[in-house]
């Protein structure tokens, strides 16, 4: 690891890995709470249309991402009550939809696009400076709207009738939540890539979940397992030269797993009641 520290392309691998953990563990929160799974899903694929027309622009590919991503997470959020029992249609449209336009511009680029492929299955070494500057920003847009806007979000995902009550306008909060749903997985997207996007949003807040009650705890402990799990799996994919998306992603797998253990042992002596809280 010490080793490893002195080169430029893991130090901006390790800063990517802070931001992305913080992101992911305060948006994946919100999305096992209101059980948004697939909608992150649609939209992570839906981003990557953005993905291959940046590329094809010789731009950078992290803009196109989140322009494809709000567009695709504005559209949900707006469509999705009028939508009902069809809105997996309507996932499923755009999930697919921008994949094939991801594809197909990947195909009229001339040459074979090997660094866009790591966006499909993530490659965090690969991570460049104005990568992290872009995160970074992401990353401060994502926790200023967390503070300014935590209680309205909270009301949403547990009442939304209730809100409405209130007078709390439920549209726009949830194409705010929606939006920051796309930011987090633009700026997460080195990491783990769009096919594997779902597990780094969900499985972390789901293990955090089994322990802690309250949203705050929940979020600052999935913060902390995504954060274990990404330097874990950058210090195995860098001395064994494997792929760091599916590293990390099993190494979450395996905390879930460890964790629904624990959560259902009863051993004497020990409260459990302690991490519960």
């Amino acid at each position: 690891m010490i080793e490893a520290l002195q080169y430029q392309f893991f130090q901006n691998a390790l800063i990517v890995a802070i931001f992305a953990s913080l992101a992911a563990g305060i948006i994946g929160t919100y999305i096992v709470v209101k059980r948004m799974s697939l909608i992150s899903g649609s939209i992570a694929h839906a981003a990557f249309g953005g993905l291959g027309i940046s590329y094809f622009l010789n731009a950078n590919p992290l803009i196109g991402g989140v322009v494809f991503s709000l567009v695709s997470a504005m559209t949900i959020a707006i469509f999705k009550k009028k939508a009902g029992n069809r809105l997996d249609t309507l996932l499923s449209f755009l999930w697919a939809t921008g994949m094939a336009i991801g594809l197909v511009f990947i195909f009229l680029t001339p040459g074979y696009a090997t660094d866009l492929f790591t966006y499909l299955f993530g490659n965090i070494l690969l991570v460049s400076k104005m990568d992290i500057i872009m995160i970074g920003v992401l990353d401060i847009v994502i926790l200023a709207i967390v503070f300014l806007m935590y209680n309205s979000f909270l009301s949403v995902l547990f009442d939304e009738e209730h809100s409405e009550t209130r007078n709390i306008p439920i549209t726009i909060v949830n194409v705010i939540l929606f939006g920051l749903i796309a930011l987090t997985i633009v700026a997460t997207i080195r990491v783990v890539g769009v096919v594997l996007m779902i597990a780094i949003l969900t499985i972390p807040a789901a293990t955090a979940q089994l322990f802690h009650k309250t949203v705050k705890k929940i979020m600052i402990t999935a913060s902390m397992i995504t954060l274990f799990a990404a330097i874990t799996g950058l210090c195995i994919s860098y001395y064994l030269n494997f792929a760091t998306g599916p590293i990390i992603v099993l190494i979450i797998s395996s905390i879930y797993v460890v964790s629904i253990f624990l959560s259902k042992l009863s051993v004497p002596h020990f409260n459990w009641a302690f991490w519960k809280s």
